[in-house]
């Protein structure tokens, strides 16, 4: 095809792009460096419009078709930031940040639709507007709301979304995608628990606190098998125990918990924050203590639009014949779903081959895998809003 072809022949210029990025990770929205090379680049292209500080740190780029009459205008988005994980992938270009890396391959979301710019400025050959959204936070800090929340759909008249994430796991270049639940909601939760402290050889003087944790810890696994609807996923996690006294002979006054809790089903985070809330305090109490929830509401669930998924199918189908439009939903959480609930779109999985998975800290990205990225990105505008 001309357009992965043209990509294939930008290859190492967008791959310098992208090992720079990885060389220089940076976290949540203090992605200043990237995005201003980001914008910088966008500028070089000849983009029409290049906004900054959209979602505190994010950057828009606007391009114009040939021609506008259609009226249309579809976002392209990709994330920018890093995570807190030291890197130990063995690559020649391994980040420089002590403890901050690209260990979900967000260096490469970012050069793909950089290099879709370039080829969109250059070539306009569509009818109607491209608005390329570079968001920061969304490694947990809801960069994707952000720029919801700074309007950025109305402000551009954003009428459909795309987005695309790496996946380890799935054979590079392969497209995945389904209609529908894509990915998990996330929620966090800390469980606090009160008791009586006192010394482990005398606990009728005591309420102890480790057996009350230990209980809802147990018990809490009920809410899936017990509360949840069988044929809905649900998974809920206690992740870290902490008591205020690390002596090994004292029962601890208190005793905090964290976890997560993960929905395919919006009705279900409903089903689990209760369940988990009666439990919580009913077992404290049977044993004499007292127990709060603090439950907190994070990324719903990433929920494909049929038609926009159809077409997303569609575009990737004349890149490869590799695309499976029935992948299975998957369990982490995405803030591109904020977008998915403010316009229809679709969210596509490009594999990444067998490699460590994200958030490892010897995960590594697959530069070869960007021109069909980029094909992607640059046929949904051209066939979206065809020329006249």
């Amino acid at each position: 095809m001309p357009i992965k072809n043209r990509f294939a022949e930008l290859l190492p210029e967008i791959t310098a792009w992208r090992q720079d990025f990885h060389r220089h990770p940076e976290l949540m929205y203090e992605v200043h460096r990237t995005a201003g090379i980001v914008a910088e680049k966008l500028k070089d292209f000849g983009c029409d419009e290049v906004v900054p500080g959209i979602g505190r740190t994010g950057v828009v780029g606007v391009i114009h078709g040939k021609s506008t009459a259609s009226g249309k205008v579809i976002g392209l988005r990709a994330d920018m930031d890093a995570l807190p994980i030291p890197e130990a992938s063995g690559v020649d270009y391994a980040s420089t940040i002590p403890g901050v890396s690209h260990a979900c391959g967000h260096d490469g979301h970012t050069a793909m639709l950089l290099g879709a710019a370039k080829y969109l400025a250059e070539t306009r050959n569509f009818d109607g507007t491209v608005v390329l959204l570079f968001q920061p936070a969304e490694e947990g800090g809801a960069g994707g709301k952000a720029m919801v929340d700074d309007g950025v759909m109305e402000r551009w008249n954003i009428q459909e979304v795309y987005g695309m994430h790496n996946m380890p796991g799935i054979k590079a270049g392969t497209f995945a995608i389904r209609p529908g639940a894509l990915l998990a909601s996330a929620d966090s939760l800390e469980i606090r628990v009160t008791g009586k402290g006192g010394h482990a050889a005398a606990p009728h003087q005591a309420i102890d606190t480790a057996l009350v944790a230990a209980q809802i810890i147990v018990s809490a696994q009920s809410v899936v098998s017990r509360n949840v609807d069988p044929l809905k996923s649900v998974v809920l996690s206690i992740c870290t125990i902490e008591t205020d006294s690390q002596a090994r002979n004292v029962i601890p006054h208190t005793v905090k918990m964290t976890g997560t809790v993960r929905c395919l089903d919006e009705a279900m985070r409903d089903v689990a924050e209760e369940s988990l809330r009666r439990i919580v305090t009913s077992t404290a109490e049977a044993f004499g203590a007292t127990a709060e929830l603090i439950y907190d509401r994070g990324y719903p669930v990433t929920v494909n639009h049929p038609a926009q998924t159809e077409f997303a199918a569609d575009i990737a189908a004349e890149i490869t014949s590799a695309v499976n439009r029935d992948t299975p939903p998957v369990m982490p959480a995405e803030d591109f779903a904020y977008m998915l609930e403010a316009r229809p779109g679709a969210y596509m999985f490009l594999g990444n081959g067998d490699t460590p998975m994200c958030h490892h800290p010897a995960y590594r990205f697959d530069d070869e895998i960007m021109p069909l990225g980029c094909s992607w990105f640059a046929l949904l505008a051209e066939r979206r809003m065809p020329a006249r």
